[in-house]
């Protein structure tokens, strides 16, 4: 891709934040409508961790396919077709007439996502070539998640009390068109010079752990043993062929030469631990401020403002801290602020009080604003160029993966603790393990941040680098004779 001017260089990565606003926005406004969902709909706590976790897994599943996909066929045309697919998608999820027909459409909603982050990033790393002006721009895009948090609780309130639930799917289509005929006009194409082929059974074999996986943990709390042991099985079956499989397969699926750099290593159990703990919160607060204190959806979406504007803030300050100081101090700001506000409700009931519920709520925007840029820059920033899609597409796999796992766990303990005779009452109580989980998921971060983001972690990312890069040249002359 030749070298595009400053003005199109931000032009383009525009474009590309509006895909993420799409993808993250509907999250956002999801949660805020869960209550009207389980009311209108009839749904059980696990209908509604499924009403999430549909998109989440199914998102997660296909990120690493298409981020190569994208990287051998063209990221602009992949890009475009994930516009389209999420786009029809929503407009199915606006007209699903039961639960079951509404998880069937987020699953169609996740095909199309599945080909824009991944590949608008892709696409933000071959733009943005000077590491400076990449991590700057890796900021701008995790502000854009800060963005939708501000943003998706008060529009979904609002749209949730005044119109209803299925218009929180309808905001989806004019920015979707919009992204479309702006990437026409002008995102360029771009690919990888040398093209991977397709990884089917390693493709298979993500699915059935994702997915094998979730259905355990969110069917313990209501199913018998003879039921979720099975697929526990399956899951731990699909993790050891998974790894066999493609540690020997040329053009895998999923290139574990990666993983040799401890930073990107790092950046992917962040990812997990991170975004498992925004998926639990965000579940965790919305069903208590609505179903517990009563609140509509638009007073929910008004008391989680002190949680989205700190995110909206600090990412993109976040971004210009890696870009200067590199990953570390996010990391462990984030780190801190997120096991911080998860003591503060595991220990001493956060809830309970106005003042320390928005301190909890401030402490944990805080933590996920820094959050965001250190993950993306590292798992991108040490990779050759022409896998750059692979790379952040294992990145946002990570983010995905974590936030499915985060409604899984949490949901199942809070179905295992609620008493259905008594829920108001029941509620602070059987989300005291919960938020104790998140309070791990908090210190995961600040450790392996520490521990990842030193002198020896960066030799391991320079060594790995080099090694992909040789075995990149040597496969293209290979290809050339």
């Amino acid at each position: 891709m030749s070298e595009l001017s400053p003005r199109r260089r931000l032009l383009v990565l525009a474009i590309c934040c509006m895909s993420l606003l799409l993808v993250s926005l509907d999250n956002t406004v999801l949660n805020v409508a869960l209550p009207s969902l389980q009311r209108d709909l009839d749904a059980s706590t696990s209908g509604l961790q499924w009403t999430i976790d549909a998109y989440t897994l199914v998102l997660a599943s296909l990120l690493m396919l298409a981020g190569s996909t994208a990287d051998r066929i063209g990221r602009r045309r992949v890009f475009t077709a994930g516009l389209v697919v999420f786009t029809l998608g929503s407009l199915l999820c606006s007209l699903a007439p039961n639960l079951e027909a509404l998880v069937a459409f987020r699953t169609v909603q996740a095909v199309g996502g599945s080909m824009l982050n991944p590949v608008a990033m892709s696409i933000i790393t071959n733009t943005f070539t000077d590491p400076r002006e990449r991590a700057r721009a890796i900021g701008a895009w995790g502000a854009v998640v800060g963005l939708s948090m501000a943003a998706g609780p008060l529009v979904g309130g609002l749209l949730v009390d005044s119109v209803g639930w299925r218009s929180i799917f309808w905001i989806n289509l004019p920015v979707g068109l919009a992204a479309l005929v702006l990437t026409l006009r002008f995102v360029p194409e771009s690919r990888a010079p040398k093209a991977r082929r397709a990884d089917p059974v390693g493709q298979l074999l993500v699915i059935a752990l994702f997915g094998s996986l979730t259905y355990a943990i969110i069917e313990a709390p209501h199913a018998s043993l003879s039921t979720t042991v099975p697929f526990g099985a399956v899951a731990l079956a699909s993790l050891v062929a998974l790894l066999r499989y493609e540690s020997r397969r040329h053009e895998p699926l999923i290139d574990l030469r990666f993983f040799r750099s401890a930073p990107f290593s790092g950046a992917t159990v962040i990812a997990v631990s991170a975004f498992a703990s925004l998926g639990g919160f965000l579940f965790l607060s919305t069903l208590y401020l609505q179903n517990v204190r009563g609140l509509s959806a638009l007073e929910a979406g008004l008391w989680m403002l002190p949680m989205a504007l700190p995110t909206f803030l600090c990412a993109p300050l976040s971004g210009r801290l890696v870009g200067n100081r590199g990953p570390r101090l996010p990391l462990l700001i984030a780190g801190g602020a997120m096991t911080a506000a998860g003591l503060l409700f595991a220990l001493f009931e956060a809830e309970t009080s106005n003042a320390t519920l928005v301190v909890g709520y401030v402490l944990f925007g805080v933590g996920f604003g820094f959050v965001n840029a250190p993950i993306t820059n590292t798992a991108v920033s040490g990779m050759p160029r022409a896998q750059a899609g692979v790379a952040s597409a294992v990145a946002s796999t990570s983010r995905q993966l974590g936030q499915a796992l985060g409604v899984a766990v949490i949901g199942a303990v809070l179905a295992a603790g609620v008493d259905s005779s008594s829920y108001a009452e029941s509620f602070t109580e059987a989300s005291r393990p919960g938020w104790w989980i998140l309070t791990a998921c908090g210190l995961a971060v600040l450790v392996v941040g520490a521990a990842t983001s030193g002198r020896w972690a960066r030799a391991t990312a320079r060594r790995t680098a080099e090694r992909l890069e040789s075995a990149e040249i040597r496969e293209v002359a290979g290809a050339d004779a």
